[in-house]
């Protein structure tokens, strides 16, 4: 190995997006589904955005990692199959965007178990991987995971590269997959005055420079580069050349692999 990573790879990049399409929004407040103009808003990203998303990654034989409610799931099934048919993962990001924070410990199971369900219908698999929505874990969460059969979590900010979660219990092992908002899309992109959300909207060039410094920081280290992404503001035209770019730039360093997380995982885990 070179670094934490196999072979000669000196960084691996994770493009991954939450599809969280109504749901946040939604389980945020129920009376926001009568806004039509905030819901068409966030169909976007499964109706106009996703596929747009899917044919950029075909571009560049990258394959990312989906995390896609419950919910999301049910009422966007040919979406769905098509990630999958791409070759794509499909992880978990709970029914209807509930942070497990936010719940009960049966609650949380009970929609822990609805989302492997649905998915599992779906893709024919249940899924290995999770994300909270919110990125906040309850104190029972890593738990539930494990004893679900989960490989990984990604939501916490612990370190800037994978690490064991449960190392003394090498029959259950689960992996973290960091993440961290500096990162994410929606700190930069979210603007929706209905829903009281007014964030400051920053342009692409400013986003680019932001995220193009981190994977350097990242790849100088020999770490990890994981992107969250939301389709219904990513996908904005401007913002996906943004993301274009972004991958050339990327791709333009040696020694650099593009990963589905649950590979990665998968090479942790069996280290």
């Amino acid at each position: 190995m070179s670094g934490i990573w196999p072979g000669d790879t000196q960084c691996v990049a994770m493009l991954t997006f939450d599809v969280d399409g109504v749901s946040s929004w939604i389980r945020r407040n129920a009376d926001f589904a009568n806004l039509p103009s905030l819901m068409s808003m966030a169909e976007y990203g499964p109706n106009v955005a996703m596929p747009r998303i899917l044919d950029l990654l075909d571009t560049y034989s990258i394959k990312g990692s989906f995390y896609v409610p419950g919910y999301v799931a049910e009422t966007h099934v040919e979406m769905v199959e098509e990630i999958v048919t791409r070759g794509h993962e499909v992880a978990h990001h709970g029914y209807m965007h509930e942070p497990p924070a936010s719940m009960s410990a049966d609650e949380e199971q009970e929609v822990l178990e609805k989302g492997i369900e649905i998915l599992r219908r779906i893709t024919g698999k249940a899924p290995l991987g999770y994300r909270s929505p919110s990125w906040e874990l309850s104190d029972v969460s890593l738990d539930l995971l494990s004893s679900h059969g989960f490989l990984y979590d990604s939501s916490l900010m612990g370190d800037d590269a994978p690490y064991i979660l449960n190392p003394n219990t090498p029959d259950k092992r689960m992996v973290e997959v960091p993440v961290h908002w500096l990162l994410d899309d929606a700190p930069n992109f979210v603007y929706a005055p209905s829903a009281n959300r007014l964030g400051p909207m920053r342009g692409p060039e400013e986003v680019y420079a932001n995220w193009s410094a981190e994977f350097e920081g990242l790849y100088h280290y020999g770490r990890a580069f994981t992107l969250t992404m939301h389709p219904q503001y990513i996908g904005r035209p401007g913002r996906l050349l943004m993301l274009e770019r972004l991958i050339n730039h990327i791709r333009s360093f040696p020694h650099v692999e593009f990963r589905r997380v649950i590979n990665v995982a998968e090479v942790w885990v069996e280290d």
